[in-house]
């Protein structure tokens, strides 16, 4: 690829950051847009053009798109389970960022757009059984998504494709499965389950309890993606002339409570478990299909989830070490 103007907006979040980086190392120039202080941002590069907007308002998105040749928009209020099911108005107001976002590419002539949609788009009635079928593109019709989050995500999905066929955008629509890895959040209500179960093991052991609490009975299933797939699988979307919406994730299904035996097998410890079963769960289960990536991209994600969680223990466990030093990190 030649080199590129390029915005990441929601560039100071996990999985824009991790983009940014490496985009920075292919020499492209990048702008990062986030609405966080820049001292909260997951990763904090100095080669970018670093930009402390709130891409809700209009005026912001016209300013980070202008001049860029590409657009990840990446950015959205989002968080794990329990917190997209007590903030869906706050996660539904993301639809201005998209709008907005939209509006800017097409003035500014950008050559190609990217819409990082979710799995949450799925009807939540084929996603009623732990032992779920795998959900194909075409699940997130007749719709019933995820309240709030999940809605503003399928109707973003739709304006952006509107915004391709009306106007002649390039653009690429992506559902991330559960991405998880070093640099994301682990604390604080907005981590997801990999993040949260390695910080409870930590803290298990840290203070002599060795007691972990999972949010309903354990059995729910997911599947989740390790980092450096989710940024091979944006490349090769991008590199390639597909535009329908498509599922990025992994397909290795594992419920709640066989993850937190993983973290215990990478912490070498055994934990006695409790269960709160008025937590937020959301459905019982969620797999992705990958029949139409292999098919489109001929690659799925590869990391395996025991390798790729080693690696987020390690990195969190350093975290949680710092902080209980005094020292400031990002959670």
């Amino acid at each position: 690829m030649k080199t590129q103007r390029i915005l990441v907006a929601g560039g100071g979040g996990f999985i824009g950051g991790e983009l940014a980086r490496v985009l920075l190392g292919r020499g492209h120039q990048v702008v990062v847009a986030d609405i966080k202080p820049k001292n909260k941002w997951y990763q904090y590069h100095d080669k970018a053009e670093n930009l402390q907007l709130n891409l809700e308002e209009k005026d912001a998105c016209f300013k980070a798109a202008e001049g860029c040749d590409t657009i990840y928009n990446l950015a959205c209020n989002m968080g794990g389970m329990g917190f997209i099911e007590n903030n869906r108005a706050l996660c539904m107001l993301s639809i201005l960022i998209n709008t907005h976002m939209l509006m800017a590419a097409r003035q500014h002539g950008t050559k190609q757009y990217l819409y990082s949609s979710s799995a949450c788009v799925y009807a939540a009635g084929k996603q009623t059984s732990t032992k779920v079928t795998a959900l194909k593109e075409e699940d997130a019709y007749p719709a019933m998504p995820e309240d709030g989050y999940g809605w503003e995500k399928l109707f973003s999905e739709r304006m952006t494709k509107h915004f391709q066929e009306d106007f002649g955008m390039n653009v690429r629509i992506v559902r991330f499965h559960n991405v998880y890895g070093p640099y994301g959040t682990w604390d604080g209500g907005r981590e997801k389950a990999p993040a949260a179960l390695c910080r409870k093991v930590i803290e298990a052991v840290a203070s002599g309890k060795m007691e972990v609490n999972i949010w309903g009975d354990g059995e729910q299933t997911r599947s989740f993606m390790y980092i450096d797939d989710c940024i091979t699988g944006l490349d090769k979307l991008m590199a390639s002339d597909f535009s329908e919406p498509i599922n990025l994730g992994r397909s290795e299904l594992v419920s709640i409570n066989r993850l937190l035996e993983m973290v215990e097998e990478i912490a070498g410890v055994k934990v006695r478990r409790t269960h709160n079963l008025s937590a937020p769960q959301g459905v019982r289960g969620r797999n992705s299909d990958n029949s139409l990536i292999l098919e489109k991209l001929g690659w799925e994600p590869e990391i395996d989830l025991k390798t790729g969680l080693a690696k987020t223990y390690v990195w969190i466990k350093e975290q949680f070490e710092r902080r209980a030093r005094g020292e400031t990190v990002i959670q």
